[in-house]
């Protein structure tokens, strides 16, 4: 699927999660499997706390003054919201001290995590980029460009 250059890093990012919840939503009932595929999940997530920045204020802000007129702009923005929400929230959960980390972990919890992981990065690349493709200014979109980490960005990349 073409992508616009400014929204390419995202993207990037969504690539190794699209794997790594792939593979955990098959996870076996075993205690090793468990852990590291929660791991996995986990780190995963830890690390993309810039990249939901990105799509909470860059993305969502920009499109936030469609979404009185659009109901498709209302609709991803509501989506983004409730799957940001649903992550953080079987995230802290799971991560409470009462928990003691990964030892509590079922492979239901590993399997829900790996799904709404899987949901919310299909749903970002099938609805909500596309829709910002289409709302967003050029400026808008190179400032979510210039707010991805330069791990993802290529620096022969036209935008």
């Amino acid at each position: 699927m073409k992508r616009a250059a400014q929204l390419q890093p995202l993207s990037r990012q969504h690539h190794l999660g699209l794997n790594i919840s792939r593979h955990a939503k098959e996870c076996p009932d075993k205690p090793e499997d468990i852990s590291k595929h929660w791991h996995n999940l986990t780190a995963y997530l830890n690390d993309l706390q810039s990249h939901f920045e990105i799509e909470d204020h860059l993305i969502a802000t920009a499109l936030l003054p469609y979404s009185i007129s659009q109901p498709e702009v209302a609709s991803a923005l509501t989506t983004l919201d409730e799957q940001h929400k649903s992550l953080h929230a079987l995230m802290v959960q799971t991560q409470n001290p009462a928990n003691s980390q990964s030892q509590n972990i079922s492979v239901t919890q590993v399997q829900k995590l790996a799904t709404l992981l899987y949901d919310h990065i299909r749903f970002e690349e099938r609805e909500l980029f596309p829709i910002a493709e289409r709302y967003l200014t050029t400026a808008e979109l190179d400032a979510i460009y210039t707010a991805s980490p330069d791990s993802v960005t290529r620096p022969d990349e036209s935008r």
